[in-house]
């Protein structure tokens, strides 16, 4: 028998904080005595359909409102787990009296207590972003956006900007960038060395990183100097490659990088072509490793590389292999954080499955509607612009995703769900943790198998190997490759369509 709650909803107009803290504070306030459940939100469309989703009922409201959302037993105090909110959100107000300077209030006044030299990163909503990274060209620095949903026509004004100043945007939506060692965004901890990437691609990056620094222990050459993100669509045909241009210049004439390497979505052909003859004419050899059709995937491209060098790929590991019985079913379910690991995976799969329906689909025909999950192969990548409006990303906030694997284990036509879990520093301090029990619902449900590839380091804070640990404990098979684990999910699917 269920014990009964109560629900406790307020607006709180005026009142702001960013998705990131207020998803720390949300868990916080769950941790309270007398609360099942809670949700401290900005009131976007995406929250209010989560919210909706919990059952909660959730008053008229505007984006620049934020929504309390409290489950409590019947019998706990509304007013104690109220004040367990205000004291959650304290440290994101900025204090009175303090005798200190006060913090610069625009990107612009920042500048101007900072030495030239510097990199920018602006992580503000997409709309405003814009012109923070402007006032930051405009004061001589290079700038990385790490915000998501800013329009693309936005994203080629700056980048055109930058080009005459010689300076560089990375992103918008760059997740990913290391800088003389030096990680920003989602980046994983690397031995440094003689490499260069230039990555139109969070993930893509993350996996590059992931795979070198694997197979290259005690190897300085194959060690990571700098990677320059340039966000997802820059090799796009609207943006026409501005910014990796600019990557590769700067790479080229560092003497200390030795091999340049390019990562990115599928391009448009017709940029990928012109990179491919700008490449042709730097002094520094460059590897190209562009996802599309036909083309080598993000294991092979590191492969390459280490060939390259003059080193022998290693095997790369796999864990938990035992706990992987057949299929359930005929449908492949994808479940991502990584866009361009949903790519690669789709790709991958397709010329095995056929058509994969995706968010971020390989051709228009292929796109989802609202729903996430049809009856067709499907792959969602959780990190989308669509589904990341006023919320945390998925390597910080996994809700959204962990939701999915639920319904895709209740689902009798799922045969095998594939996973990523990525590592690295900005992203959630024990991803497992949440992941892990969802694993193991979903293999309680049918034994259902589940792949995962975990992306990141020995020296990440996440502690690899306590991460695959853990997941290995909850059921999955795990395969530091991303490509290795797509082929081996397929493997599956095609055993149970004989």
């Amino acid at each position: 028998m269920s014990t009964p709650t109560k629900d406790h909803v307020e607006l709180r107009s005026g009142a702001y904080a960013d998705s990131v803290t207020l998803l720390q504070v949300s868990r916080a306030v769950q941790a309270a005595p007398g609360v099942v459940a809670a949700q401290v939100a900005m009131a976007t469309g995406l929250n209010l359909e989560v919210l909706a989703g919990m059952g909660f009922d959730v008053p008229d409201s505007s984006p620049n409102d934020m929504v309390v959302a409290l489950r409590l037993d019947a019998g706990a105090d509304v007013t104690a787990a109220l004040a367990a909110v205000d004291a959650a959100l304290v440290p994101t107000r900025p204090g009175q009296g303090d005798a200190q300077v006060a913090p610069p209030r625009t990107t612009a006044s920042a500048l101007r207590r900072t030495g030239a030299g510097s990199v920018v990163l602006v992580s503000v909503p997409g709309a405003s972003a814009t012109v923070e990274a402007m006032d930051a060209l405009e004061a001589g620095h290079d700038v990385m956006v790490f915000s998501d949903n800013v329009p693309v026509a936005e994203e080629v004004a700056l980048k055109t900007y930058a080009a005459t100043r010689g300076a560089l945007v990375m992103g918008p939506d760059c997740g990913t960038a290391v800088i003389d060692g030096i990680g920003l965004g989602f980046a994983n901890t690397v031995r440094p060395g003689r490499i260069g990437l230039v990555a139109a691609s969070g993930t893509g990056c993350q996996q590059l990183l992931a795979l070198l620094h694997h197979a290259g222990a005690g190897l300085e050459e194959v060690g990571v100097r700098h990677a320059l993100g340039v966000g997802g669509r820059d090799l796009s045909s609207v943006v026409g490659g501005l910014a990796t241009r600019e990557a590769l210049r700067r790479l080229d004439a560092d003497p200390d990088v030795d091999l340049v390497v390019v990562v990115s979505k599928p391009p448009a052909p017709e940029v990928a072509e012109t990179l491919a003859r700008e490449a042709e004419a730097l002094s520094t050899p460059v590897e190209l490793g562009l996802l599309g059709r036909g083309q080598r995937d993000l294991t092979t491209v590191a492969e390459a590389v280490l060939a390259r060098l003059g080193h022998q790929a290693p095997q790369w590991p796999v864990h938990g292999a035992d706990n992987t019985g057949p299929a359930t079913g005929p449908l492949l379910r994808g479940l991502f954080v990584g866009g361009t690991l949903c790519d690669e995976s789709m790709l991958i799969a397709a010329e095995r499955l056929g058509p994969i329906r995706s968010n971020i689909p390989l051709s228009p025909e292929l796109a989802l509607g609202e729903e996430l999950l049809v009856d067709d192969h499907v792959m969602v990548d959780f990190g989308d612009d669509a589904l990341t409006q006023g919320r945390a990303h998925p390597m910080i906030d996994p809700t959204l995703r962990n939701e999915q694997v639920a319904r895709a284990a209740a689902d009798p036509a799922t045969g095998a769900i594939l996973l990523d879990l990525v590592l690295g520093h900005g992203a959630e301090p024990d991803p497992a943790a949440h992941l892990a029990p969802a694993i193991a619902a979903a293999r309680s449900e049918r034994r259902i198998p589940v792949v995962v590839s975990l992306v990141g380091t020995d020296l990440d804070p996440q502690d690899l190997s306590a991460q695959r640990d853990a997941l290995v404990a909850a059921g999955a098979e795990v395969h530091l490759s991303n490509a290795a684990a797509t082929r081996r999910v397929v493997q599956l699917i095609e055993g149970a369509q004989r």
